[in-house]
C-alpha cells in the first residue's frame, strides 16, 4: 500500500465495518450504522468531522436484524428492532415490535440519513428516541494512532431549535465545522445528542431526516433525501458504465465482476484531471501515485480513461524541486498527497509526498501501456516533458549509486524507511533475516524501469525523436545487468534486492513475478520463478503469499511478510501468463474467486497467508483497508492474463493468445471494447477443451482480431 499501517493503529471496532464514499468524503460505521469514535467516523480531507453518531432507544441499543451497502455503493441501510422495554407512560413494549430501518447516503460532502420507524405491535406505542453525537475533528494520522504535542482549540457549540454547529479552529488558523441538521425538531437538543418523544400508532410508519455537512443548508426532507440519492445513484451508475462491460455464465462470478467495479467506482474521485481512483478506506482515501497506477493498468483493456486521469493527474503534480522533508527532487513522480491538519502544518511530510522509488518508473511504463491500447499520441504529446523528466530522475537522482539501478534511501527520518510497494519497516531484509542497508535496489524496480525505457524507445520513434534506439539500448543493457546481478542460482528465482553495497538479498519474495510482468526475464527463468510462485511455499491456494514459507521473517499474519495481497498476486498472475503459463493464471484466478466468495464479493486490501484447509475460510487482515481500489481491481488483471488477450491501439488490432476461462465459467462476453474509433463486442466461449474468441455480430470493420496458438 501507499503507507503501511502505523504501529500504533487502533483495533477496529467489533463487528463489520461499513463504508461509504463521494469526492473527498467518506464515512465508516458499524452494523447498526453507529460511529463510535474508534478507528471509524464522517472524514472529510483527511480530517473526522463526526466521531460519534450513536442511536439508542430508551437508552438501550437496538437489535441488528441485517445490514447492507446496496450493489451500486450508494446506499447504507441498517435493519433495527427494539429491545424488550419498560413501561414509558402506558405498558411495557415487548423485543421486535418496532422495525427501525437506518438508510444513509453521502453526496457532495454531506451525509443524508433517513431513520424510518414502523409500529408492528398491537398496540400503539411511546417511543424514546436518542441521536448521540460529537466530532473530535481529528487529524486521519491522529485517528490511526499518532499523537500529537498541540492541537488547535475547540470552539463553543451552537445550539439552536433543530440545528447543532460543532466547530474547531485549527493551530494554522483554518477553521472547520460540522453542522448536524434534523428535519423534524428534537423535543430535546443539547451540543451532545438529540432526543425525540416518538408517538407510534398501529401500524403507523415515521420518518426522521438528518443531515450533517460542512455548513447549514435547507432543512432535512423527504424530498430533498430522494434527489440526493437520485442524483448519487445517477453519478454511481455513469462512473460504472466507464469503458467496456463484462458478464459471464456464473452468476456468482458475475455478482464479483459487477461488485468490483461498483467499489472501482465508489473509490474513483472526478478531478479537474480526470477520473483518479483513490486507494482507500478508510487509511488511504486519497490520491496515492502507485496505487493509482497499478489500478490503471489493471482496468486499462476495458477502461483507458482511467489511465489518461491518472497520467495527466501525475505529470501535474511531477516534483520540480529537491526536498529531503517531502524526498523530492525534479521529475519524481507523487508518491502521495494528504490535506489534512498534520500535513499543512507539515507536521508529517505527506501533504505532497514523492517517497516511492517505483512511481516514477510506473508512471512512464502506464503512459506507454496506454499509448499501445489506445494509439493516442496527442496524450503522449502533452505528456512528453513530463516522461523526459522523470527518465532524467530515472537516470539521475534516482540511481544514487551509480551502479545502473534505481533505488532508494528516505532523507529524513520523518519519510518511509522503505519506499517500494512493500514499504512497512521490516519487509526488506537480507537471508540472515537483517535489514537491508540502503540504498536499497528492489528487483521489481528494475523491471519498471526497463518496462519505461522500452515505452521511451516506442514513444520515441512514434514521434519522430533522434534518440528511440538509445532508449532501446538501455533497456537491453539493464536486462543483461539485472539477470546478472539479481538472479539466485541456488534459489531459483531473483533476490528481492541490493543492499547498499551490491549484495544479494537472498529471500524468496513475490517481488519477482512483477519482473514476470515487465517481460524482463529470460523464458528459462521466467519458468522457474513461475514454479516457485505457484509452489505451496508461496501458493495458498488462496492467493499468492508476499514472502516464501520458511524465510526469514516469515509471517502469515503480518502485513508484507507472508500475507497475500490481491493486486500482488494479480501481477504475479499476468506476468506467469506473459509467459505462457495460462493454466496457472486460470487456476489463481479461480482460487481468487473462491476467495472473493467468502470476503462477500469484495477483496480487501490483504489478508493473512494461511494455507487453505477443507471447510475453513481464508483470514482477514484485522485493519485491512476494504474497499481498496488495487484489490477490486485485481479481478480485471487476471481474466486479461487468463484470456491472454492484447489490444493493440496503433493498429486496431485485438490480439488473443492461447485463451483460458477459470473453473465453472463457460462464456464471457465483453460489452463496448473500444478500439480505436470502433464500438465492438466480443464473445468469449469454451468449446470442448478449447476456449474461442469472437467479434459478435458483423465481423467485417476496421478491428481485425488475430489468434495465436
Amino acid at each position: 500500500m501507499g503507507d503501511a499501517p502505523l504501529d500504533a493503529d487502533p483495533s477496529p471496532p467489533t463487528g463489520r465495518l461499513f463504508a461509504l464514499k463521494h469526492g473527498d468524503s467518506f464515512v465508516v460505521a458499524d452494523s447498526r450504522g453507529d460511529i463510535s469514535g474508534d478507528a471509524d467516523g464522517l472524514f472529510f480531507n483527511d480530517t473526522r468531522l463526526l466521531s460519534r453518531f450513536r442511536l439508542r432507544i430508551a437508552d438501550r441499543l437496538p437489535t441488528l436484524l441485517g445490514a447492507a451497502v446496496g450493489h451500486d455503493n450508494v446506499l447504507f441501510t441498517a435493519n433495527l428492532t427494539n429491545q424488550p422495554l419498560p413501561p414509558i407512560g402506558g405498558q411495557s413494549m415487548r423485543q421486535g415490535v418496532i422495525h427501525i430501518e437506518r438508510t444513509r447516503l453521502l453526496w457532495e460532502n454531506r451525509l443524508y440519513e433517513r431513520l424510518r420507524l414502523r409500529n408492528y405491535g398491537q398496540h400503539a406505542a411511546r417511543l424514546p428516541l436518542r441521536l448521540e453525537f460529537a466530532a473530535d475533528f481529528r487529524d486521519m494520522f491522529e485517528v490511526r494512532g499518532l499523537r500529537r504535542s498541540a492541537r488547535g482549540q475547540m470552539l463553543a457549540a451552537v445550539v439552536a431549535e433543530d440545528t447543532v454547529v460543532l466547530s474547531y479552529e485549527g493551530l494554522d488558523g483554518l477553521r472547520l465545522s460540522s453542522v448536524i441538521t434534523f428535519g423534524t425538531p428534537p423535543v430535546d437538543l443539547s451540543p451532545g445528542a438529540a432526543d425525540f418523544d416518538l408517538q407510534l400508532p398501529v401500524d403507523s410508519r415515521t420518518d426522521l431526516f438528518v443531515e450533517v455537512g460542512l455548513a447549514t443548508a435547507e432543512r432535512p426532507s423527504r424530498a430533498r433525501f430522494r434527489a440526493m440519492a437520485a442524483r448519487a445513484r445517477f453519478a454511481a451508475r455513469s462512473s460504472r458504465r466507464r469503458g467496456a462491460t463484462l458478464g459471464t455464465s456464473g452468476r456468482v462470478f458475475s455478482e464479483w465482476l459487477n461488485r468490483s467495479r461498483a467499489d472501482l467506482a465508489l473509490l474513483t474521485t472526478d478531478l479537474p484531471t480526470g477520473p483518479y481512483p483513490y486507494a482507500g478506506i478508510p487509511w488511504f482515501s486519497t490520491t496515492f501515485g502507485r496505487d493509482a497506477i497499478i489500478t490503471a493498468l489493471q482496468l486499462l483493456w476495458l477502461d483507458p480513461s482511467l489511465a489518461a486521469g491518472v497520467l495527466r493527474f501525475l505529470a501535474a503534480n511531477q516534483a520540480t524541486e529537491t526536498s529531503r522533508f517531502h524526498d523530492a527532487a525534479p521529475g519524481k513522480i507523487m508518491h502521495e498527497s494528504r490535506k489534512g491538519e498534520m500535513a499543512r502544518l507539515s507536521e508529517l511530510p505527506f501533504g505532497r509526498y514523492y517517497g516511492g522509488v517505483d512511481t516514477t518508473p510506473l508512471f512512464v511504463m502506464l503512459a506507454g501501456a496506454y499509448a499501445e491500447r489506445t494509439g493516442d499520441l496527442d496524450l503522449i504529446a502533452e505528456l512528453w516533458p513530463a516522461l523526459l523528466a522523470a527518465m532524467g530522475w530515472i537516470e539521475g537522482d534516482g540511481d544514487s549509486d551509480r551502479d545502473g539501478f534505481v533505488d532508494y534511501a528516505r532523507a529524513a527520518e520523518t519519510g518511509l524507511a522503505n519506499q517500494g510497494w512493500k514499504d512497512s519497516e521490516d519487509s526488506i531484509f537480507d537471508a540472515g533475516g537483517q535489514d537491508a542497508i540502503g540504498p536499497v535496489a528492489l528487483v521489481e524496480v528494475q523491471g519498471y524501469v526497463f518496462a519505461a525505457l522500452r515505452a521511451m524507445a516506442d514513444l520515441a520513434g512514434r514521434r519522430g525523436e533522434a534518440d528511440a534506439a538509445l532508449w532501446s539500448a538501455k533497456a537491453e543493457r539493464l536486462r543483461a545487468a539485472v539477470e546478472e546481478r539479481f538472479w539466485v542460482e541456488q534459489l531459483g528465482t531473483y533476490a528481492l534486492a541490493l543492499d547498499g553495497a551490491g549484495r544479494q538479498c537472498r529471500v524468496r519474495a513475490s517481488n519477482p513475478g512483477h519482473l514476470l510482468y515487465t517481460g524482463l526475464p529470460c523464458p528459462e527463468r521466467a519458468e522457474r520463478v513461475t514454479a516457485q510462485l505457484l509452489s505451496p511455499a508461496f501458493n495458498t491456494r488462496w492467493g499468492i503469499r508476499t514472502l516464501a514459507q520458511g524465510e526469514p521473517r516469515f509471517n502469515p499474519m503480518s502485513y508484507h511478510n507472508g500475507s497475500v495481497w490481491p493486486h500482488d498476486t494479480a501481477l504475479c498472475t499476468a506476468g506467469m501468463a506473459r509467459y505462457g503459463a495460462r493454466a496457472g493464471a486460470a487456476a489463481l484466478l479461480t482460487d481468487m474467486f473462491e476467495t472473493a466468495v467468502r470476503f462477500e464479493m469484495r477483496l480487501p486490501e490483504l489478508f493473512c497467508g494461511f494455507e487453505r484447509r477443507a471447510g475453513e475460510p481464508p483470514i482477514a487482515y484485522p485493519v485491512a483497508c476494504l474497499p481498496q481500489a488495487w484489490a477490486a481491481g485485481s479481478v480485471f488483471m487476471m481474466l486479461q492474463a487468463c484470456l491472454g488477450l492484447r489490444i493493440d491501439g496503433w493498429r486496431r488490432e485485438i490480439h488473443v493468445d492461447r485463451p483460458h476461462l477459470p473453473v465453472g465459467i463457460d462464456r464471457l462476453s465483453i460489452r463496448h471494447l473500444r478500439v480505436g474509433g470502433s464500438d465492438l463486442d466480443l464473445g468469449v466461449e469454451r468449446v470442448g477443451r478449447r476456449v474461442v474468441v469472437y467479434i459478435e455480430g458483423d465481423t467485417a470493420g476496421p478491428v481485425q482480431l488475430i489468434s495465436h496458438g
